[in-house]
């Protein structure tokens, strides 16, 4: 367990480099910000992983300053702010490159999946997980304790047997605990679903006035993160496991559900363009894994247009 502890370490390290990473990049960061930096920078391991993060950035400072057209910028100081713009664009150029290349997820996770890849991971424990597309996992595992982070996307779960050593999935503030053997989180940009299909979890929200539950075998609990409500209701187990073979089944369900589904198995963008098409209602077995055809069938189902412009779609 002693490699577990150390991962866990090493995780810390690497979320506290993604946040210095950005806040030194702001030309306003206080004096005493620079001198936390400065002690956290002490630790050799720290500088260590903060130079790792810094090259995972890119030096996207250096290209955008060796640019004629970029460097032979010249502005006339109307005020004492003025002279500072370059800078701030070559700031917030680096910034953008490192967020765009998927950085910040990159130093946390200990497991990502791309657009056309929905691994099966065997952790050290015998537990299987398969993560759909555009997922992310980190692994905390100790002597006591078997806890997974769903960073973002959808997992599923055959947990091993080991009741000294509970596990959990922690999906926003949504916890998971396995009762048993074998369930499915997605957490989505508006709420988080878990599917039980062997056995019972135990949910626990840490919103405020929401109460631990059971959620048994065949049933499937949406936890909506902005009413803090929670809908419980029966669900049969291969049609909520179907995005495992590329396809989404769905009833009555919103667009905007159907559109994000769609997107991960996209590398661009997927928007909606036009009020109320997000709570459009769809309904049918969708292949998700196929862009063109997932969009083909809403386009006829809902009489939507669809355009493409590069890597944007725009669904109106």
């Amino acid at each position: 367990m002693r490699g577990n502890r150390a991962n866990q370490i090493q995780r810390k390290r690497n979320r506290e480099a993604t946040v210095w990473l950005l806040r030194n990049r702001d030309p306003g960061q206080p004096a005493e910000d620079k001198a936390h930096f400065e002690d956290w920078l002490n630790d050799p391991e720290n500088c260590r992983t903060y130079r790792v993060a810094e090259k995972l950035m890119g030096d996207a400072r250096a290209a955008i300053e060796s640019d004629p057209a970029l460097r032979n910028i010249r502005t006339e100081p109307r005020s004492r702010a003025k002279p500072v713009l370059p800078s701030i664009l070559v700031l917030t150029c680096a910034a953008t490159a490192f967020l765009a290349l998927d950085g910040p997820m990159r130093l946390q996770a200990d497991a990502l999946s791309g657009v056309d890849d929905m691994p099966v991971l065997t952790l050290e424990d015998g537990s299987v997980v398969q993560m759909n597309a555009s997922s992310a996992i980190a692994v905390d595992f100790d002597e006591k304790r078997r806890t997974i982070r769903l960073l973002r996307g959808q997992a599923f779960f055959q947990v091993a047997s080991a009741p000294e050593r509970p596990f959990t999935v922690e999906a926003g503030d949504m916890r998971v605990t396995a009762l048993g053997t074998a369930f499915d989180v997605r957490y989505g940009a508006l709420d988080t679903g878990v599917t039980v299909t062997e056995h019972t979890v135990l949910l626990e929200s840490s919103s405020a006035g929401s109460p631990p539950m059971r959620l048994s075998e065949g049933e499937q609990a949406t936890y909506d993160r902005a009413s803090g409500k929670t809908d419980v209701r029966p669900v049969d187990g291969p049609v909520a496991l179907a995005w495992q073979r590329g396809q989404l089944a769905v009833e009555n369900a919103p667009l905007s559900y159907v559109i994000e589904e769609i997107g991960r198995h996209f590398s661009g963008r997927i928007v909606l363009a036009g009020s109320g098409l997000a709570n459009r209602r769809v309904s049918g077995t969708i292949t998700v894994s196929d862009t063109a055809a997932a969009l083909s069938f809403i386009r006829q189902a809902l009489d939507v247009s669809v355009t493409r412009i590069g890597p944007l779609i725009v669904v109106r």
